[in-house]
């Protein structure tokens, strides 16, 4: 088969039924399996350790994230406490300082009190990671771009110091998607997504994905999967499987309207610093370049002066944009970092990172861009 990804998005993990012929993979409704014998299943014996719906998405998403394997979970921050659950007590886990309000959440409230450590730091300079770096270190957790600050994060070079150690270098690739960003290219051992967000695409959906090529790993997160038990749901592996056939058809659509968008934000008056990856003002515009292919996804963030006022006033009177968290859907959304994804991180850190009342987040969806521009405008006014 073509390795084009755009070929791969349609094709790969998906075979016509053999019993019908129906080109779509059915949706396996079972939650148990008859063995001619026992202990002898013929493929599964129960659909939390695995399921044929299952089995054709997480092939699919290990094509396109030029991956051995791919593990779903039932929702990104499942696929999160997956990977921490591998860890042993005593891991000490460094974090992107400013990922997104969710996974901090999950590691500070929960896994910290089992023996993990876990230290967030600015990853914009490998040098400054380097430092930090101990003898306990067993796995580094990188967001690029962060959400929602959108900084840069030089996987290649982070990749690159932890060669030849026990650590593992894992990348959560939500912002991108594989058709933007491959990070097992650029040396990274973990690739994660909430498939909540462009691999679905619809919003009408919650799950995740690990992927990797490291055997050992691949084996623990499939006895997590199994012996955890929070797994998707056959229909969820369905329209996963569905909406990924046009990922790359999105991307592409999302990504050109985010930098229109973006460039239009720039030029309007009442709008503060406007922060795209793709914008020549970004500070990491030419690592992104680098990283980055075919475009710089769709998530835009941009400081409108005025406070916590301004911004109720300002999100309220959107009329395309919806006010909602979340991001990746083909509508675009509106969400308000500081009171909404990031409102559970502490507060001295919140101030630290800039992630205040006159920060927004936009998801730029596929509408026609001079609607969604205009639509800001209207706003502003």
């Amino acid at each position: 088969m073509s390795k084009k990804i755009e070929t791969l998005c349609v094709h790969a993990g998906v075979k016509p039924e053999p019993v019908t012929g129906a080109i779509m993979t059915p949706i396996f409704q079972t939650s148990t399996y008859v063995q001619k014998e026992p202990g002898k299943p013929i493929l599964h014996d129960y659909s939390r350790s695995g399921n044929p719906t299952r089995d054709a998405t997480e092939t699919s998403m290990a094509a396109l994230e030029g991956a051995d394997w791919a593990m779903t979970y039932a929702s990104g921050l499942a696929a999160a406490q997956a990977v921490i659950q591998v860890l042993d007590a005593g891991a000490h886990v460094l974090v992107s300082e400013d990922v997104y309000g969710g996974t901090g959440r999950l590691f500070r409230r929960f896994y910290a009190k089992y023996g993990i450590h876990f230290e967030f730091i600015d990853m914009r300079d490998p040098k400054e990671v380097a430092k930090h770096i101990t003898q306990a270190t067993r796995l580094i957790w990188i967001e690029t771009p962060t959400n929602p600050l959108l900084r840069i994060v030089d996987v290649a070079a982070i990749a690159e110091m932890t060669r030849g150690k026990d650590i593992k270098v894992l990348v959560d690739n939500t912002f991108c998607s594989p058709i933007l960003q491959q990070p097992l290219t650029m040396g990274a051992d973990l690739i994660l997504h909430s498939t909540t967000k462009y691999f679905a695409g619809h919003s009408d959906l919650v799950g995740g994905v690990v992927m990797g090529n490291d055997a050992e790993w691949g084996e623990q997160l499939k006895f997590v999967q199994f012996a955890a038990g929070a797994v998707n749901s056959p229909q969820e592996c369905f329209l996963l499987l569905r909406s990924i056939k046009t990922l790359a058809l999105r991307m592409e659509r999302h990504s050109s309207n985010a930098m229109a968008f973006a460039q239009a934000l720039e030029e309007m008056s009442g709008v503060g610093e406007v922060i795209y990856p793709g914008l020549p003002s970004h500070p990491q515009h030419e690592l992104a370049k680098q990283q980055m292919k075919d475009g710089f996804s769709g998530i835009v963030s941009a400081y409108l002066p005025g406070g916590m006022e301004m911004a109720t006033r300002f999100t309220t009177s959107l009329k395309v944009f919806s006010l909602a968290e979340s991001l990746g859907g083909v509508e675009s959304l509106v969400n308000h970092p500081e009171t909404m994804t990031h409102a559970s991180v502490p507060p001295e850190l919140r101030v630290k990172l800039g992630i205040n009342a006159d920060l927004i987040r936009f998801s730029v969806g596929i509408e026609n861009v001079d609607d969604l521009i205009e639509d800001v405008r209207q706003a502003l006014a």
